[in-house]
């Protein structure tokens, strides 16, 4: 039986949003829903993605025996972790066919139209991926404490940390770690308390500061872009070298951090064909002949990293 709808969903740990189409590929309905990461909370992430579907076939005006007749796709964050994928796959859902696949790979498939090539998003965290037409081949994505290289969240603890290295006497002070300092009332105490708490996106609030400063020449703030490029350059290598094509770098951070990656770098990069609910569609038309078979990532070497 081949279905006759098929609907993708982008389940990130922001919010969550499924697009529904007939098998002619006409959009019959957006829908989003809340944060839907689903290695921090399994159950509320599936809850998140079948609502935002089901809320899809209302809109549609769709009756319930339609799903039976749907092949969906599902991009989860933290589907990298492969016994959450497995446990995702095994859990009883009512649809003719479907795919769980990690939010950066469906990302992947939508950027270069399902074709070869690679993706680094760069936000609150990090994670890459390159397609070589079978495998993905990922890299990052294991959090803040364990990963997140070329993050804004890594780029706010940098910054803070350097504003408390300058409040000591340890670095010299700037525009930029005098700022950071003063959000604190210039209290290390204040800045201790606060890190008890904090969340990976809120450490992420400083990195626009950071930007915002080393346009303006600030010395420390031009030191933490230049390491924050150089990781993101590292990455950006891997990626190439992997799928030997071109990459998109996407998120938040992608823009401001661009103009100080190398030239050679510069050129390696390509705008997105689609977005993610483009590439969970395309997995889901093409459940037969896509692989999603993530591999661990060979060790990066020395060689790899002079490629670039």
């Amino acid at each position: 039986m081949q279905p006759e709808y098929f609907v993708g969903i982008d389940a990130g740990g922001t919010q969550c949003r499924a697009r529904l189409t007939d098998h002619q590929g006409n959009v019959l309905a957006h829908s989003s829903t809340g944060s839907a990461n689903i290695f921090s909370d399994f159950k509320g992430a599936i809850d998140a993605a079948l609502s935002a579907v089901e809320n899809c076939f209302s809109i549609a005006e769709l009756p319930a025996g339609s799903y039976q007749k749907t092949a969906a796709a599902f991009g989860f964050a933290g589907a990298n972790v492969t016994r959450i994928r497995q446990q995702a796959l095994d859990w009883p859902m009512p649809f003719l066919q479907r795919d769980i696949a990690s939010d950066v790979e469906i990302a992947c498939l939508g950027a270069h139209a399902g074709q070869p090539g690679a993706v680094l998003i760069v936000g609150t965290g990090s994670q890459g991926t390159a397609y070589d037409g079978q495998h993905f081949h990922s890299v990052g994505g294991w959090g803040f404490a364990l990963s997140d290289g070329g993050s804004g969240a890594q780029l706010g603890r940098s910054a803070l940390r350097l504003a408390l290295r300058c409040h000591e006497g340890l670095s010299a002070p700037s525009p930029l770690t005098d700022i950071v300092m003063a959000y604190f009332d210039n209290s290390p105490e204040n800045m201790l308390q606060w890190t008890l708490t904090a969340t990976p996106a809120q450490w992420g609030t400083f990195a626009p500061w950071v930007f915002e400063h080393a346009a303006r020449q600030d010395s420390n703030a031009l030191s933490l872009v230049h390491r924050l490029a150089a990781d993101i350059g590292q990455h950006l290598s891997f990626l190439v070298n992997t799928s030997q094509a071109k990459v998109c770098l996407m998120g938040g951070i992608a823009q401001p951090v661009t103009p100080y990656l190398s030239p050679k770098l510069q050129q390696q990069l390509v705008a997105p064909q689609g977005d993610a609910l483009q590439g969970a569609l395309l997995l889901a038309a093409h459940h037969q002949t896509l692989v999603l078979n993530s591999t661990q990532r060979p060790p990066y070497t020395k060689d790899d990293r002079l490629k670039l």
